[in-house]
Order: C-alpha cells, then structure tokens, then sequence
C-alpha cells in the first residue's frame, strides 16, 4: 500500500509539473485548430443586414470546392514546390556550414560562430524579405551592379518578381533554422568513429559518407522538416517578393478569410493544406525512419 501511495504521489507531482505546458498548449493550439476545423464544416452566408457570415449548417461543400477547383490545385501544387526547393537548397548550403563549425571551428569559438549565425534574427522577418526584394528588385543592387559592370544589358527579369527569387529569399530566412539542428547532430558524433575509419583505409570522402553523413541523418531530417513545414504557409514572400503575381496557398487562404470575409471555406483551405503537409511529412520520415532508429 506504501508502494502504490508513493506511485500516486509521485504521478501527481509529475502531473502538477506538466499541467500548466498542457493548458498553455490547448489553450494556444488545440483549441484555435479546433475552431478552424469545425469552421471548415459549417456554410458561409449573410446576415439579414447583407453581411457576410459563417452560419450554423453543417456541409461538406467547402471540401469539395477545395478538391475540385482547379486554382486552390495549382496553389498548393506551386506551394509544395516551392517549399521543397527551398528545403533542398537551405539543407544543401546549411550542411557545410554546420560541418565547418562542428568539425573545422575550435571548441572556444563556436559559441561565437552559432552567434553570428543567429544574427539575422536581430531583424524583423519582414524586413528581411523586403530587403531581398531591393536586392533583387527591377533597380536593385543585382542588376545596378551587373548593369554598371557591363555584364547585362538590360536588368534580368529572372530575378525579379519570380519563383526563383522567392526561393532564394526563404532559403536566406531560414537558413539558421536548418544549420543549428545539424549542427547539433554533427556534435554528437564520436570522433574515435571517424578516425577508425580513416585507420582502416577508408578515405576522408568515404568516412564522411559512411560514418559522419549517416550518422548526422537525424539533424538532417529535423532542418528538413523545420524548413519545409513553415514555408508551405509562408504568404509574406510570395506577396512581397513575387509581387502578388505568384501566389501560393496560404495567399488563397489570406483573401477568404481576411478579404472576401468567407471563413468557412477558407478553414477548408487551411485544413486541406495541413492534412497534405502531414501526409507529405510521414510520408518522408517513413522513407528515413531507419536513420532515427524506426528501423530497429
């Protein structure tokens, strides 16, 4: 009895330490998703006086507008590509950076390296994304620079108010948030590992891709994730950077519910892009499951 009244005591203890991150956590996320997903099901309307509402009747018809209309299609077809161009290219280029740091960078330093890199978050987003804009802009640094040089003739329109320097702008935002985790990753590889492998005649090149790349999977995988969840919903960027000629879906989402005032099938819209962007994030842990140990 002594054994199961300390159990329970220990349980509640635990309990009470949990509680408040539990209720935060509803309180912030649960019940707003909540709200949006019962939304979804409910009809837009007016009120007797002509404005614009969500009544209280339940329907699918907002699911089905989403899955059948070609536009909301091709915006979240446009927005899993771009996002996944910009998780490839920020994963590519933040890969050598953290290695250079975790491997190249002495012990003393690297807190002052993981500050630098830290830097661009002294800034507001936006600020950030609008400076990219007048890098990348009609007039901006690239083509003055370019122009003034005699390399162009006339300034490139590849850059400006396109998919590619929407890519670049994000890859630019969240490059610290895919460097850190592999960072992390790279510091928790014995060194003896490494040096073993070279002892037995492998090559610098073959003990990286046998031991340090293998090894350093799951900080890949978090910077993966971490880059590529965000960016499906960025709407700040496309509005910014493409200029509102490149929408994605989270823009489709912004005008239903903010501008046409049509919250109903705009939560159908959010909802639909969140199961796509789960499907798409088992989908890719399953396929890496063996590298976090899924496989074991």
């Amino acid at each position: 009895m002594a054994g199961d009244a300390g159990r329970l005591r220990a349980a509640l203890r635990g309990w009470a330490l949990v509680s408040p991150t539990a209720i935060y956590a509803v309180a912030l996320l649960a019940i707003p998703l909540g709200t949006v997903l019962v939304v979804s099901f409910l009809t837009d309307g007016r009120t007797p006086g002509g404005l614009r509402t969500v009544l209280p009747v339940a329907t699918i018809a907002n699911y089905i507008e989403v899955w059948t209309n070609d536009i909301y299609r091709f915006l979240m077809l446009r927005s899993l590509a771009v996002s996944m161009s910009v998780t490839l290219v920020t994963v590519v280029l933040a890969y050598p950076v953290a290695y250079y740091v975790s491997f190249h960078v002495a012990p003393n330093k690297k807190a002052l390296w993981l500050f630098l890199i830290t830097i661009p978050f002294w800034t507001s987003y936006i600020i950030r994304v609008f400076l990219w804009k007048v890098i990348l802009g009609f007039n901006g640094v690239v083509n003055s620079g370019l122009l003034s040089l005699g390399i162009i003739d006339a300034p490139l329109q590849a850059i400006n108010y396109s998919v590619q320097a929407m890519v670049m702008t994000l890859a630019h935002a969240y490059a610290p948030f895919a460097i850190l985790p592999i960072f992390v990753a790279l510091e928790k590889i014995d060194r003896s590992l490494l040096e073993a492998g070279q002892d037995l005649g492998e090559s610098r090149l073959m003990t990286f891709l046998r031991v340090t790349l293998p090894l350093s999977m799951p900080g890949v995988i978090a910077a993966v994730l971490i880059v590529f969840i965000p960016t499906v919903g960025d709407y700040v960027t496309p509005d910014l950077i493409g200029g509102g000629k490149l929408p994605m879906i989270a823009n489709a989402i912004e005008v239903q519910m903010l501008k046409l005032n049509s919250k109903a099938l705009g939560s159908a819209l959010a909802v639909s892009a969140m199961l796509i962007v789960a499907s798409v994030t088992v989908v890719f842990l399953l396929l890496n499951r063996r590298f976090l140990g899924g496989g074991r």
